[in-house]
């Protein structure tokens, strides 16, 4: 059975919305970079699109919703990839649609939600323990192992406008 909290029932359902942290910091486009910053009338945030994998039996259970992460305008996904040997979080040019229609999940795309009360937080699949993480203001969402200490790892997820 297919838990999607927030989302419609039918996994093929894209959802467009916005993204917080606890610090009311919002994600925005900078150059090939999604970085936070706080939230104002001022501020354009991007519309985040979330859609959960076709096919969660094949990845580890119990863990969360597994989902592909992406940006509407310009069409790009969020992924992790080991960069001289630390888990690092970045962004590539692909449809999201093109990964939900792949014959397989798609690991280095896949993050697991996990929605606790009003907050969520996004684990990588491709590097367990891996977590989408904000810092400081005009600083990039990363990677962290460390849940919870120093960085935000909640996130608000807010229906896009």
């Amino acid at each position: 059975r297919l838990a999607l909290s927030i989302w419609d029932p039918k996994p093929s359902y894209l959802s467009y919305r916005q993204l917080s942290d606890l610090d009311q910091q919002v994600w925005i486009l900078h150059g090939q970079a999604l970085v936070v910053v706080p939230r104002n009338k001022n501020v354009i945030s991007v519309t985040v699109t979330i859609i959960a994998c076709k096919y969660p039996e094949s990845l580890e259970q119990n863990k969360g919703t597994p989902i592909y992460l992406g940006i509407k305008n310009p069409d790009m996904c969020l992924f992790c990839e080991d960069v001289d040997g630390q888990p690092t979080l970045q962004l590539k040019k692909e449809k999201i649609m093109d990964l939900y229609h792949k014959p397989e999940p798609v690991k280095p795309f896949l993050f697991y939600h996990i929605q606790t009360g009003g907050t969520s937080t996004f684990e990588s699949v491709a590097f367990p323990g891996w977590f989408i993480a904000s810092s400081k203001k005009g600083q990039p969402i990363f990677l962290t192992s460390d849940q919870g200490k120093f960085y935000n790892i909640n996130f608000n997820l807010d229906i896009s406008p």
